[in-house]
């Protein structure tokens, strides 16, 4: 067997799920008419702010170098457009770093996310229900880069926060948060 073959066979354990389980029950409790209608993940977006370490290269890669550990992805390091001398900031200065996964790299970040990173955060009770757009996206904050298992905290210079959007073809926020919930993702009650 070659690798593109194991490639083209193996299906992440979230998509799996949604397939086998979470797109018959939302049908049917929601009425919809055809599997395409039922919402479904469309891409999640993992955003890094750098902050005061913008001026530092060295530590711009450390921690873009750490954010494609976490999503298995290269990160996209975003630089400033101008300058902005309040801040100290100059044209072409790194200001952050992100990355979008799509597809099968997006079930895999989820999956880890909910079943190994939020289960390490100290005093976790759940995120919070408002953070909904609207549009059926879900957006929230994580305090630090060190509740994922891939990260070596050893090799960690500073602690990083990250934000992360959760986007959806769902039409509500309703609607959003009940696909949420069938992936297992921790809301406060």
């Amino acid at each position: 067997m070659s690798a593109s073959d194991l490639k083209e066979k193996y299906v992440p354990r979230l998509l799996q799920l949604y397939k086998e389980s979470i797109l018959p029950e939302m049908k049917k409790e929601r009425g919809y008419s055809n599997d395409l209608a039922v919402p479904r993940l469309v891409k999640i977006v993992v955003n890094m702010g750098l902050g005061s370490v913008s001026s530092d290269p060295k530590a711009i890669e450390q921690l873009s170098g750490e954010l494609a550990v976490i999503t298995g992805q290269k990160a996209k390091i975003c630089r400033a457009r101008k300058p902005i001398s309040n801040f100290k900031l100059r044209k072409g200065m790194g200001v952050g770093c992100c990355t979008t996964l799509r597809k099968s790299r997006m079930y895999e970040f989820l999956d880890r996310l909910i079943t190994v990173a939020i289960p390490r955060i100290r005093d976790f009770r759940g995120f919070s229900s408002h953070a909904f757009d609207g549009s059926g996206n879900y957006a929230f904050g994580l305090a630090e880069q060190g509740i994922f298992p891939e990260i070596n905290l050893d090799k960690v210079s500073r602690t990083q926060g990250m934000n992360i959007v959760i986007n959806t073809n769902a039409v509500s926020d309703e609607e959003c948060r009940l696909l949420l919930e069938k992936f297992g993702f921790p809301f406060r009650r």
